[in-house]
């Protein structure tokens, strides 16, 4: 307990700046990767991490050497398989210093006649089985997501969505994009989801809004020009609504989450969601400490070891050692000792085969630590070193056999 509480002392101003810096990079990792196909491989990661920090602290060197000979080759791998959603994290932070008032203000939520309105143009187009995608957009960037899109910017009437999505239209199979309360592309060709439990016996429409779902918080509204059937997609999900009231409710639900009329401070929306996630980040940003800046600081530790001599020649014995033990310090990382490594530490001077007292020189070279460590000093550097002889005893010669007349 006084070591953990030392080591918490140890953080300081800067290092809790430093852990703090972490855990926020972490936990904004986190929230990019949660809704989409990353999430559950993350925690894999997490998991692999937090091996690797045990393998550093415990100083289990083959372990934590695997590791790092093919961290390279897990990172490449891991850009590879994840690039669509770090190129969407780096897109979100670039987007936060873009964000101003005055941008924000250009559109507004839809008011409930409005609602009413856009629910009920969705349920003429199902009545009359007329295909249609709607994109609303939501707090991420949907522009890298889109292909041949026509910009509109006009604003959100019936006159225009069934303008559009009139058959007869150029550009009716593409989906409309909506931001607030205002169109602002149509004609847009979105990427296709490859999740083909969710798709089933769906058509293309519903293959793009699921797709657009996975990689922004979008809300996408799909009719079904086969079935007349309008589907929901958000969070990489899909379901079928044709209530309207319920529809309604779910448009509503939608706006209040990224525009709600109570404005609530960035702090307690901090605080009141994402538990698991912050607790993944500090319990992370926290490992990465302690390995990395609290473990890796180099400290010095001194030990009193016996004086070894290891296998001597069977006719040779130890008279006396003077002194019997010897004080060594060494210095390296803190994670070098926090194993008990008293064990590992041992000394043999180069001791002569000779009777009689003797004084040995200790060197470097006569002491055995682990690699991690480096000797810093030792005492003292002469040994005194008694050795006896016990004389072979001399086994008598047999007698060699004689013939009967005395002759061999």
């Amino acid at each position: 307990m006084q070591d953990i509480l030392g080591s918490i002392k140890e953080i300081g101003v800067m290092g809790f700046l430093d852990i703090l810096f972490m855990f926020l990079l972490l936990y904004t990792l986190f929230i990019a990767f949660k809704r989409t196909r990353a999430a559950f491989v993350l925690r894999g990661i997490f998991i692999v991490a937090c091996v690797y920090l045990l393998t550093r602290q415990f100083n289990l060197i083959m372990t934590a050497t695997v590791f790092e000979k093919f961290v390279t080759v897990i990172f490449i791998v891991l850009v590879v398989i994840f690039q669509e959603e770090l190129r969407h994290f780096f897109e979100e932070i670039a987007s936060w210093s873009l964000k101003r008032p005055d941008t924000l203000n250009k559109s507004r939520p839809l008011s409930r006649d409005e609602t009413q309105l856009f629910v009920k143009v969705l349920m003429e187009l199902s009545r009359d089985r007329i295909g249609a995608l709607i994109v609303i957009r939501g707090k991420n960037i949907l522009v890298r997501h889109l292909d041949g899109e026509v910009p509109l910017n006009g604003q959100l009437s019936e006159a225009i969505l069934k303008s559009i999505f009139d058959p007869h239209s150029i550009g009716h199979d593409g989906a409309v994009i909506i931001d607030g309360n205002r169109i602002t592309h149509f004609a847009a060709h979105l990427p296709l989801s490859k999740n083909l439990e969710n798709i089933r016996d769906r058509g293309t429409r519903h293959a793009a809004a699921l797709g657009i779902s996975e990689v922004t918080d979008a809300l996408c509204l799909v009719v079904s020009e086969e079935r007349g059937s309008i589907s929901v997609a958000r969070h990489g999900t899909i379901y079928t609504e044709n209530n309207p009231d319920r529809l309604a409710t779910a448009i509503e639900n939608f706006y209040e989450e990224i525009r709600p009329k109570k404005q609530v401070k960035a702090w307690e929306e901090f605080f009141k969601s994402n538990s698991r996630e912050k607790v993944y980040a500090i319990l992370l940003a926290l490992g990465l400490w302690f390995v990395l800046v609290h473990g890796s600081k180099i400290v010095y530790r001194s030990y009193v070891i016996p004086v070894s001599y290891g296998e001597l020649p069977s006719e040779w014995s130890i008279a006396d050692i003077d002194p019997k033990a010897m004080e060594i310090r060494l210095k390296g990382p803190r994670t070098s000792f926090y194993l008990n490594i008293r064990d590992r530490i041992k000394v043999y001077p180069d001791i002569k085969m000779q009777s009689g007292p003797q004084r040995i020189r200790v060197y470097e070279k006569n002491f055995v630590y682990p690699k991690s460590l480096n000797l810093d000093e030792y005492d003292p550097h002469y040994i005194s070193v008694t050795l006896d002889k016990t004389p072979q005893e001399v086994k008598p010669q047999e007698a060699t056999p004689q013939s009967k007349n005395g002759t061999e």
